[in-house]
């Protein structure tokens, strides 16, 4: 029970990675806060979750949207004493070459994965601050350092998230804050599931594990990096990537 006693708000809770992290975390003993755009699947989260026997509340939230983060920031914080954990896992695609890039698909996605972790982290820290403590993690990409065709916004957008990563880590250490970053290599998830089955089999194959990875790898980084076994590790930026770029 490495979170029992914590509260954690995971955005984009309701399916995927944030989806098993949730499930993940909720064993690991964690009250929950399911933090998605999409209320339908948020609520099948916290039943989920409840099946388990932990506490979970849904709020639904457009983290591109500076006022609804502070609504869901107001909510959640009315419903628990506080937020320990924050898993800033929300994001989305809108994948295109650079030359046929819309500048709404540029910012949408600058919206969502990079604004969206600012807005989030920078409403929940103060009641962080306030106590003395607290564990923040981001959701990166190895796109965001290594770049990928057709991915000009997406990159972008995890390369700065990556940057804020560093910087709140320098900012918030000395506070007693410990802040990271998961970068994941190819996930099996909505968003890969989109792509052509010929394009999968030779991303697969470029792996040297030959499979891509599942969103529990994933959701395990998040617990290591939520928990009190990583209290030394600090501006991380944790590559969960089947050892696709060594």
């Amino acid at each position: 029970m490495r979170l029992e006693g914590k509260t954690a708000l995971i955005t984009g809770g309701g399916g995927g990675i944030g989806r098993e992290t949730a499930l993940l975390f909720a064993r690991e003993g964690a009250r929950l806060v399911i933090a998605d755009y999409r209320v339908d699947s948020a609520r099948s989260v916290v039943d989920e979750v409840a099946a388990i026997g932990s506490e979970a509340e849904w709020i639904q939230v457009d983290v591109s949207d500076q006022e609804s983060v502070k609504r869901m920031a107001g909510e959640a914080l009315s419903r628990f004493d506080g937020i320990d954990i924050l898993i800033n896992n929300a994001g989305i695609t809108q994948d295109r070459m650079l030359t046929k890039l819309t500048t709404q698909e540029w910012q949408q996605v600058i919206d969502v994965n990079l604004s969206g972790v600012f807005y989030c982290t920078q409403v929940l820290v103060p009641q962080m601050v306030e106590r003395g403590n607290g564990k923040i993690v981001n959701t990166a990409s190895i796109v965001g350092v290594h770049g990928n065709i057709g991915q000009s916004n997406y990159a972008a957008s995890k390369a700065g998230v990556i940057g804020m990563t560093k910087t709140w880590a320098k900012e918030l250490g000395p506070k007693g804050i410990q802040v990271n970053a998961v970068a994941p290599g190819f996930i099996e998830t909505a968003m890969v599931a989109t792509i052509p089955e010929k394009v999968i089999t030779k991303l697969r194959e470029s792996v040297p594990l030959r499979r891509l990875g599942s969103p529990l790898d994933v959701a395990y980084a998040y617990l290591f990096l939520a928990s009190s076994e990583s209290d030394y590790v600090n501006g991380t930026v944790l590559a969960v990537d089947g050892g696709l770029v060594i």
